[in-house]
């Protein structure tokens, strides 16, 4: 006998489950949809999810009842990168490190240099953004070397090349920046205020104190600031990008 195909299994699969009770069909679309959360590798969309529960299923208060039961484990349900997965608790990351291979720990946010946690923060913000864009809100030239780590973690990703002298890469964040900082969109970016007071932020210095601390003149500042303006104005080797 053959085996159905992908069409024939769809036709089949009964999402209203009307012939259950309402208490059980409830527990079974809860069943269902956190099976398929559990099975994917990535974030899994609303509307994926609905597809498994019946018309009459309110989804966010499905969705809420099993974020209720999982208080007491030692993961989550949260939303990422526009839809939902499972995570494991911040406070259980040290046994997970001590436990787990190092494969899996690869999995999950890479370790990031300030410089590149700030570059990857100001493109957050900017995008789409030039490497000049990114060196004046981070108060200090990025380097070819910083763009090249983050695209290597996967991190940002080039977009179209911007539309001014010597047309440079404009550089916007991935789906995998959401699922890394546990973002559901880039909505949910916090503001910069808000980050700095918590820490995760370390803005530049007021331009005058940051002369004084480092000893500069006017005239070095001018030369600061022509050279972003040359680095914005040259051509980029496509090569140097990657």
């Amino acid at each position: 006998m053959a085996r159905p195909n992908k069409r024939e299994r769809a036709d089949r699969f009964d999402a209203e489950l009307d012939d259950l009770p309402e208490g059980m069909r409830w527990r079974e679309w809860m069943g269902r949809v956190e099976a398929a959360i559990f099975a994917s590798t990535i974030p899994v969309t609303r509307e994926k999810l609905a597809m498994l529960v019946g018309k009459s299923c309110k989804l966010d208060e499905l969705i809420g009842d099993i974020a209720d039961e999982l208080r007491a484990r030692p993961y989550e349900l949260a939303f990422v990168a526009g839809g939902y997965q499972f995570r494991t608790k911040s406070r259980f990351a040290d046994a997970i490190r001590a436990a787990c291979s190092s494969d899996l720990r690869d999995a999950g946010a890479p370790e990031l240099t300030p410089t590149e946690l700030l570059a990857v923060t100001a493109i957050a913000y900017l995008q789409p953004a030039t490497r000049a864009d990114i060196s004046r809100l981070a108060g200090k030239e990025i380097s070819r070397d910083v763009i090249a780590r983050l695209k290597r973690h996967d991190l940002i990703d080039a977009g179209l090349r911007a539309p001014e002298p010597g047309a440079p890469f404009a550089y916007v964040t991935t789906k995998k920046f959401l699922q890394v900082f546990g973002l559901g969109t880039l909505r949910d970016l916090a503001n910069i205020e808000q980050m700095e007071e918590e820490g995760m932020l370390e803005r530049p210095q007021p331009e005058t104190e940051l002369d004084a601390a480092l000893g500069l003149d006017d005239d070095e500042d001018e030369l600061f600031d022509a050279d972003l303006d040359y680095e914005a104005a040259e051509a980029e080797d496509p090569a140097d990008e990657t």
